[in-house]
């Protein structure tokens, strides 16, 4: 294992940003995810549990905030559904010079709480 992160996002919290800041969706998340996130009743649990795992992500790296562009980590689902990443840009040069192989994530969210954990193989 090369790093674990975890991340914890209260969704009203969440909600609230993505309210006051419109742009913010697009500066956070990839096209498809918007998309996927658009589909479900309730869009915010979907987006805070992609923020998690982005956090997530840098955590699993030991990077911080601005470090990589959020657009660098995204969030896809596999054939049977299941939660993976893909990789764009610097977050490809970085996990590849820290020796990342594979990526293990896992996603879980609530109406009050969004969490994600990064396993960096």
């Amino acid at each position: 294992m090369i790093g674990i992160g975890i991340d914890l996002v209260d969704v009203d919290r969440f909600r609230n940003s993505l309210l006051r800041t419109p742009k913010l969706k697009e500066r956070l998340f990839c096209p498809e995810e918007q998309k996927y996130a658009e589909l479900q009743s309730d869009p915010t649990e979907r987006y805070a549990a992609r923020f998690a795992a982005k956090e997530a992500v840098l955590k699993a790296l030991g990077l911080g905030l601005g470090s990589i562009s959020f657009h660098d980590i995204e969030v896809v689902h596999g054939v049977s559904g299941e939660p993976s990443l893909r990789l764009h840009h610097k977050a490809i040069e970085i996990a590849s010079e820290a020796g990342v192989e594979k990526w293990l994530l896992t996603l879980t969210h609530t109406q009050r709480t969004a969490a994600a954990v990064a396993v960096a193989l």
